[in-house]
């Protein structure tokens, strides 16, 4: 967990300015930053449950400083877990939108890809 060196007004603003460090940092070293966020409780007050950008907890800049936003969703049926999941493409800078379906493996904590049906 990131936290600023200095006391700043509230958690938005730390979380933008740490979105932000991380952004620059990125570009000044010239390699990909992965950065995990945590989402609202947005999408549990919806009847479709999957992520969608403004979930992103505590602050909109890290949805518009991100160049690829990734969510995993993994649907729940009456209390149990599923296999099935999906990672969703939510924002891609250079390059398209969209789902792939996936397969979790619980007993090895492993996500992969679905075999193609022919």
């Amino acid at each position: 967990m990131m936290h600023l060196d200095r006391k700043v007004e509230n958690k938005q603003v730390e979380i933008s300015e740490i979105s932000r460090s991380l952004k620059l940092l990125a570009k000044e070293l010239n390699v990909p930053v992965i950065a995990l966020a945590q989402l609202s409780r947005n999408p549990e007050r919806r009847e479709n449950k999957e992520p969608i950008l403004s979930d992103i907890r505590d602050s909109g800049s890290i949805e518009q400083d991100a160049d690829v936003v990734i969510f995993i969703h993994r649907k729940f049926r009456e209390g149990v877990e599923l296999d099935d999941a999906k990672l969703i493409i939510a924002k891609q800078r250079n390059g398209p939108t969209g789902e792939i379906e996936i397969h979790f493996d619980p007993a090895r904590t492993l996500f992969k890809q679905k075999a193609k049906q022919q």
